[in-house]
């Protein structure tokens, strides 16, 4: 044979043996087992083996001793060591090898100690693939040079620009896009560092998977390979996987292509359960409120608005008039209590919570209460982004319950960690700013906001681009009034600081015009009125809960209800209990819409009970003054009336 010719097959032939070598083997440690036990675990080691993907039998080149230990603790299934072994909990070993333990019921998620052993196999065999996907000695110094002294938790406070541009990471668990999706987003304002505490805490198959990044690979890792529904609970986690093993075992048939969510708006008459289709989805808004001079506004409020078409519209800018279609996404804090106090704010006290809200009642609480003009800019994002925003958003929904801080976890850090985590935008990763308008001017610097929209004041309020404050409208009624009433005040802010009695007397001199126009201005002083006395509640409440005021006591206890009954549109995973995880399933719909419908027609009760109770609470003035108000838009609804019937036009009603 030619020397070149037998180098050549030499060569082959080391290189199909090394292929054959490299792959992952189970070895079993059959010592002390009888027969029929080394025949059961060897079927379990078998099973996993068929469960894990080529990609990751080949790369884990390793053989890996399995044997059964006593030292392990009775709670525990099984544990790998850092190369190659796994021990599994020897008093497992007997209902493994008589057959009870496909039957025997456990309270842990996989339902039989059968299938847990199974699923601690996957698990640890994870763990060892995990630690074994080492980068090359000089990319390993840099990840040394980069990580902190000070980390004490691994890995997971690495800079993303440690991380160089090779697409290998360290490990599996420290993939940035991965940490993305699982709960440990960037912290924003510490430029590339991760948060430490995973608050994706409602709705998980096992909680055991926010201990860390490791162990979250590993617990998804187990349903990845073992629920066929995971593909639907769990879509982006799913696409992950997949994408890394490019492979993926059998899933349902198809999943639902809507997201269930509850719909937190205050008209109690409906029904909170709704659907969102990320394909109906034409564009997702920065919404932004304008500030004010409260202390908790002054910086704007961070929204973000999903511009949904109507049924049968084609997805384009005609789905923009849908105003009735469109949601809110709104990170807002929760307030247990009816105390909102600032000093809670800063320190966190407060859960963060994504509420879903209908468009249209967004837009009367800003422009019509607080007087704060709204801005809605488009982003510019690709079809795919839109739709995993619309995803992660319903994931969040259902998983998320983190702590509020007015400056580093406000609404501003909680609309970008959705936007970066949803749509994984090259152009999010390091943007950072912990102000709602910072936010909007660091989106439009790198070409994602198109602020164009809101350059003629005109063409944006028609289009829907910008909600005006009240304030100018209020403003061209008081110069209506001004115009056909000879009263003294200058503003409308003057106007609606006088007391009720004062306004009341000009009502029989106004025309019909300026009928309507007195009418418009009782409704936002009634609307003022309620604003400073539910803040004259909440100092009430705070201070009353000490004296055992019997009226107090009984108000105190419909307050406790309203917020007992309406922390569902905050956390909705708690309607749903312990059953399932992930995003609910078409099967889970039904119990969500009775248990939904019916907290939903408790709160319409206790509001009603509430409204009488609590004006019982205000201080006379108060009261008296809201009484005023009251009396002022009976009065004036009813001149209005006769002003019209007497022109010759039907009569109102």
């Amino acid at each position: 044979m030619k020397p070149l010719l037998a180098w050549l097959l030499a060569g082959t032939l080391a290189l199909l043996c090394n292929s054959a070598q490299a792959d992952l083997q189970l070895r079993l440690k059959t010592d002390g087992l009888t027969p029929a036990q080394q025949h059961a675990s060897q079927v379990l080691l078998d099973e996993a083996m068929q469960a894990l993907p080529p990609r990751f039998i080949q790369q884990l080149d390793r053989t890996i001793d399995v044997g059964w230990t006593d030292q392990m603790p009775d709670n525990a299934y099984g544990e790998a060591s850092l190369v190659s072994e796994l021990d599994l909990n020897r008093a497992l070993l007997p209902s493994l090898a008589d057959g009870s333990a496909a039957t025997q019921k456990t309270s842990r998620p996989h339902g039989t100690v059968r299938r847990e052993m199974l699923a601690t196999v996957l698990h640890e065999l994870t763990h060892i693939y995990d630690r074994a996907r080492l980068w090359p000695s000089a990319e390993r110094s840099l990840i040394q040079r980069c990580t902190r002294k000070n980390n004490t938790s691994g890995l997971i406070g690495l800079p993303d620009e440690c991380r160089g541009q090779n697409d290998r990471r360290f490990t599996l668990s420290d993939d940035p896009r991965l940490l993305d999706l699982a709960g440990w987003p960037q912290y924003v304002g510490r430029r590339g560092e991760r948060e430490q505490h995973n608050r994706q805490i409602a709705r998980s198959p096992d909680l055991y998977e926010i201990t860390n990044p490791k162990e979250f690979v590993a617990v998804n890792m187990e349903y990845f390979l073992l629920d066929p529904s995971y593909a639907c609970r769990r879509p982006a986690l799913y696409r992950y996987y997949q994408e890394h093993f490019g492979w993926a075992p059998a899933a349902k048939d198809s999943c639902t292509k809507s997201f269930a969510f509850l719909n937190a708006g205050n008209d109690f008459a409906k029904t909170p359960l709704g659907q969102v289709d990320p394909e109906r989805v034409y564009a997702v808004d920065y919404l932004l409120a304008e500030a004010n001079q409260n202390w908790v506004s002054r910086w704007g409020h961070s929204m973000l608005r999903l511009v949904i078409c109507a049924p049968g519209r084609p997805r384009g800018p005609d789905c923009r008039l849908d105003l009735d279609q469109h949601l809110v996404l709104s990170y807002r804090a929760f307030v247990g209590d009816v105390q909102l106090s600032s000093w809670d704010g800063l320190v966190g006290k407060y859960p963060s919570r994504l509420f879903v809200l209908p468009l249209s009642q967004v837009i009367d609480e800003y422009t019509k209460t607080e007087l704060r003009s709204l801005a809605s800019v488009p982003l510019k994002l690709s079809r795919s982004e839109i739709e995993e925003v619309v995803e992660h958003a319903a994931e969040m929904h259902w998983s998320y319950d983190g702590n509020y801080y007015f400056l580093s976890n406000n609404c501003a850090v909680e609309s970008l960690k959705l936007l970066r985590s949803g749509s994984n935008n090259k152009q999010l990763i390091g943007l950072d700013s912990i102000m709602p308008n910072g936010l909007l001017e660091v989106l439009k610097g790198r070409g994602l906001a198109d602020t164009s929209v809101l350059d003629d004041p005109r063409e944006a309020l028609r289009l829907g681009y910008r909600f005006d404050s009240f304030r100018d409208r209020y403003q061209a009624m008081f110069e209506v009034i001004r115009k056909h009433l000879p009263i003294k005040q200058a503003s409308v802010e003057d106007w609606l600081s006088l007391s009720a009695a004062e306004r009341r007397q000009w009502v029989d001199q106004a025309d019909l015009r300026t009928s309507a126009a007195l009418l418009l201005l009782e409704q936002a002083s009634y609307r003022r009125q309620l604003l400073l006395a539910q803040d004259e509640v909440k100092q009430r409440y705070l201070g009353a809960r000490e004296l055992k005021n019997g009226g107090m006591e009984k108000a105190n206890k419909t307050l406790q209800e309203i917020l007992a009954n309406s922390g569902f549109l905050s956390r909705p995973a708690e309607l749903l209990g312990s059953s399932g995880y992930g995003l609910p399933q078409p099967a889970e719909w039904q119990r969500l819409e009775s248990e939904s419908s019916q907290r939903q027609k408790q709160l319409q009760s206790l509001t009603g009970e509430l409204d009488k109770e609590v004006r019982a609470l205000l201080e006379p003035a108060r009261a008296a003054e809201i009484a005023a108000n009251e009396a002022n838009l009976k009065l004036v609804g009813e001149h209005l009336r006769e002003l019209h019937k007497a022109a010759g036009g039907l009569e109102l009603p």
